[in-house]
């Protein structure tokens, strides 16, 4: 699955996938990247059967036997997204927009970049592709190994390798932005068009082509200055034919990947806090466990984290462990809170305390925003 989807010729599947025999003698595969096995997924259950349009996420570990280095792991954990079902530019645009929206509430917007670029389609590409090869050919002395290799089964990956050498050696390759086809230059304008929209910037480079065969026009990358040569932190591209060449109908898709760790690295790089989560303490008594437990339900099922004294102890030992517990606020349900029909409310940080009547408490919690808000 993932020869035929990622290609076998990208160093995922060459160089960097964990492939073995188990003890049946079956062949098992570490799985490299999500959209293979989104796809296979998305085929083997027919699920393009329901809609016309399909849009998913996975979260998850995947596994590349890479060299570890800043930023880089052989076990790390990849958000992804992925569209089916539209070639429409308005999707590619709007699936960037979904990225930079993350690295935006992560804190890390000014620390990224987001390149864009098109490689073409298969009406285009195999022009471009002889051109390509006979520039190569005469630079083919002084490229690297790897790019040797490259020239003869992905010439376009050669554009993308990470040594200077090579880089200063393709500086005036053609380039497949300057030989789309008048359909792909159509969508390629669109696609900027609608960032423009959308107000995500963005820089156009011709030279990134990313490392998966099953890109076709848009591709994308946001990358950094902070993680030393692991310099991508996240991105994608359309894959309009991976669906069919899996076994599927021919339908389009457009996705990306984001690695956690990266996002993780730049947030402690920028020192981003962490919005902390409201933690409330219920302390109530053997004869207000009704409105107790009533309080506890309704604050959960909000998405509050709420805990109590299992034990239900003395008004002074609910207190001490609401303040080893770690809790931010107190909402203290006695006799004579249920017999007046209120709640008293105390901050656990300053010590201040109120009243609230009993109707009002749960919106009282969930509009407290800050514990200087109480």
């Amino acid at each position: 699955m993932f020869k035929r989807g990622i290609g076998d010729t990208t160093d995922i599947v060459e160089k960097e996938m964990f492939v073995f025999d188990d003890k049946g003698g079956e062949k098992l595969a570490l799985r490299p990247e999500g959209t293979a096995s989104i796809v296979r997924a998305y085929i083997e259950n027919k699920l393009y059967s329901s809609s016309n349009l399909s849009k998913y996420y996975y979260y998850g570990p995947m596994f590349r036997r890479e060299r570890p280095q800043k930023g880089r792991f052989r076990q790390f954990t990849q958000v992804g997204v992925e569209v089916f079902g539209s070639n429409a530019p308005a999707v590619d645009a709007e699936v960037m927009k979904t990225m930079s929206e993350i690295f935006d509430k992560s804190g890390i917007s000014n620390l990224v970049k987001l390149n864009i670029n098109s490689l073409g389609c298969p009406d285009c590409r195999p022009d471009y592709r002889k051109k390509l090869i006979s520039f190569l050919n005469s630079k083919r002395k002084n490229l690297c190994e790897d790019c040797k290799n490259r020239l003869e089964k992905n010439p376009l990956r050669v554009l993308d390798c990470k040594l200077e050498s090579c880089k200063a050696e393709v500086v005036d390759a053609p380039l497949m932005i300057d030989n789309l086809c008048p359909t792909c230059f159509e969508h390629f304008e669109d696609v900027k068009g609608f960032l423009n929209h959308f107000g995500v910037n963005y820089e156009i480079n011709p030279f990134m082509v990313r490392g998966l065969d099953y890109y076709v026009r848009t591709a994308f990358e946001f990358t950094t200055d902070f993680l030393g040569a692991s310099n991508a932190v996240g991105g994608g591209g359309r894959y309009d034919g991976l669906i069919k060449t899996l076994g599927g109908p021919d339908i389009p898709g457009i996705g990306y990947a984001i690695g956690v760790d990266r996002l993780v690295a730049l947030m402690m790089e920028k020192k981003v806090e962490i919005g902390k989560r409201l933690k409330v303490f219920i302390i109530f008594f053997k004869d207000t466990m009704e409105d107790g437990f009533y309080l506890i339900d309704k604050l959960r099922s909000e998405n509050i984290t709420t805990i109590f004294d299992y034990e239900i102890g003395s008004l002074k030992s609910q207190f001490k462990k609401a303040d080893k517990s770690g809790a931010d606020i107190a909402i203290i349900v006695g006799s004579d809170e249920k017999e007046r029909g209120i709640y008293t409310i105390k901050n656990m940080r300053n010590g201040t305390q109120k009243e609230i009547k009993k109707e009002l408490i749960i919106n009282e919690i969930k509009n407290i925003t800050s514990i200087g808000g109480i």
